[in-house]
This record gives C-alpha cells, sequence and structure tokens, in this order.
C-alpha cells in the first residue's frame, strides 16, 4: 500500500515535444523535473510556469476536474492555486490531458511550517472555499463522505500497523468513536479533499498555496478541516483557526478530529511502506489531536 507505480513516465524531453506541438511559444523554456508524486509528474517550466502530467489513468479524470473547475475556484481564495492557464491533450507516445500552471513558490508544509499567525489565514482559506458547491461538481468516494462509510476502511488500516507502532493508543480511538457519533449538521460543499502538509505551500512561515487539487469534490467540509491538526504545530494557533471559522459547528469539529485520525492512519500505514515524510505527518497529527484543542 505505499506508492503506486507509474503507469507512464515523462521526462523533459517528452515534455518539451508536447509543447512544441501544441504550445510552440512556450517550447523554448528550461523543463526541470521537480517530484513524482501518487497522481501525476510535476516539472518546472521557465522561471513562473509548471507542466502536471498524470502519471496513472486514475489520476487522468482528476486531471480534468482540475481543468474544469479550478478557473472557477482560484478567483475567490486567498491563497495561490495552480489553475491551468493552457491545456494540452493526449499526442504522441501521452496518453492523457495534461496542464500548464502557474509554479507557486514556498516549501511544503511539513518540511517548512507555518509561523503561529497562520491559522487566521488558514480559516480564511476554509471560508472561502467552503461554499456551496453546484450539482455537477465532481463526487469523491473516498473524501468528503460520511465517516461511517471509511470504517471499514479505517479498521483494515489499524489492523495492518497493530504490530507497527504503539502511537494509536485508546486516545486516538476515542477521537475516532466520537466523530461517528458526531451528527452530519451542515451542507455539501466545496473541498479540496486532500489537504495534508505536502500540498499546501509555505514560504518565510506564510502560507502561500494549495496545490494537488485531483481529490476537490463536492462533501463534507470536515474533511478538509481536519488540516487544523496537520498543518498548525502550535496549540494557539489551532484555537484561533478554529475560532475564525464562525461558520463551523461542534460537530463538525468533532467530525474534522476523525477526519484526522483516518487521514493520520492512512498516512503511517502506507508511509510505513517506503515514505518517512508521510510517517512524520502522521505522528506530528496524532501528537496535536492528543495535545488538543
Amino acid at each position: 500500500m505505499g506508492t503506486p507505480a507509474a503507469e507512464v513516465e515523462i521526462d523533459a524531453r517528452q515534455a518539451r515535444q508536447l509543447l512544441a506541438a501544441q504550445h510552440p511559444d512556450l517550447a523554448d523554456l528550461s523543463i526541470v523535473p521537480i517530484a513524482s508524486g501518487w497522481d501525476n509528474h510535476l516539472l518546472r517550466l521557465g522561471d513562473t510556469l509548471a507542466l502536471r502530467f498524470p502519471r496513472r489513468k486514475l489520476a487522468a479524470q482528476l486531471m480534468l476536474n482540475e481543468q474544469r473547475w479550478l478557473p472557477q475556484l482560484e478567483k475567490r481564495l486567498p491563497l495561490a492555486i495552480p489553475a491551468p492557464v493552457r491545456i494540452g491533450v493526449a499526442q504522441f507516445h501521452y496518453p492523457w490531458a495534461w496542464s500548464v500552471t502557474p509554479w507557486i513558490e514556498g516549501d511544503t508544509a511539513d518540511l517548512a511550517p507555518p509561523d503561529s499567525n497562520q491559522g487566521d489565514l488558514l480559516a480564511a482559506f476554509f471560508e472561502a472555499l467552503h461554499k456551496p458547491a453546484p450539482a455537477d461538481a465532481p463526487r469523491n468516494p473516498y473524501r468528503g463522505v460520511p465517516l461511517s462509510e471509511r470504517a471499514d476502511a479505517f479498521g483494515d488500516r489499524l489492523a495492518r500497523l497493530r504490530d507497527k507502532t504503539n502511537i494509536l493508543d485508546e486516545r486516538v480511538h476515542a477521537l475516532w468513536n466520537d466523530a461517528l457519533g458526531a451528527s452530519n449538521d451542515t451542507a455539501p460543499t466545496w473541498i479540496h479533499g486532500d489537504l495534508h502538509p505536502r500540498n499546501v505551500l509555505i514560504e518565510k512561515g506564510r502560507l502561500t498555496g494549495v496545490i494537488d487539487w485531483g481529490d476537490l469534490a463536492r462533501g463534507d467540509r470536515a474533511s478538509d478541516l481536519a488540516a487544523v491538526w496537520m498543518l498548525l504545530p502550535q496549540l494557539e494557533s489551532r484555537k484561533r483557526a478554529m475560532m475564525a471559522c464562525r461558520s463551523v459547528s461542534d460537530a463538525t469539529w468533532r467530525r474534522a478530529r476523525g477526519w484526522a485520525v483516518l487521514f493520520a492512519v492512512i498516512l503511517l500505514s502506507s508511509g510505513l511502506v517506503d515514505d518517512a515524510r508521510m510517517v512524520a505527518i502522521a505522528e506530528r497529527t496524532i501528537n496535536r489531536l492528543c495535545e488538543g484543542p
């Protein structure tokens, strides 16, 4: 259950060939491979642009979702997002749609944690994003759904972790069980769906951008609010963020803690296979949940 293998690889030479055929005015810019995540290859294009190519078939539809919806969402968000400025199509040996997006400066939040005063900005991002989504917005079977629908997956992951870690103690189980019992008292909204620290960028202690929107969907905002414990190291910063989210109910915060537990368990079980950074994110999240609020 570690990082899935790429079904299609792409290098700078292939990316330049696609650019030359479809966006020739960009084809002479420098191209530098940056990262390969679960879903996409990321390459830097010149100084101000990036290229995103799905690396497996499952991610190809997620790319189409980004291309359709991010240009609409970016207008109201207080943080930069990689809304595409150009769109590419399948050609030569590459089989799927791909995007040219702005390059957003910053390091990922697991390597460069936000300053203690960033809770208010995170809350402003939540409040701006979590608005009603249209009926034809994407649905995600894994994010923004009732937590009860994720209970079997949670149990499976716990079983795998039983002999590998002792961090998942009775306090964590209590938070999960309490979240399962919390009422779902809010209408579905837009959600990012995957707000772990490697999808949030920080520059000089300040939140600058939110990337990797493949899981965006119409769903329960509580799954995004879990980021309070995943992103903010300081107890006071988490308290400020929660106070600033004036439209969030107590029941939604209870569900959010459950989502934070679920994400931590998922990252821990996957990270122990091949990604120490994910393990560190999971352990920090659990420690913050136990600290509060």
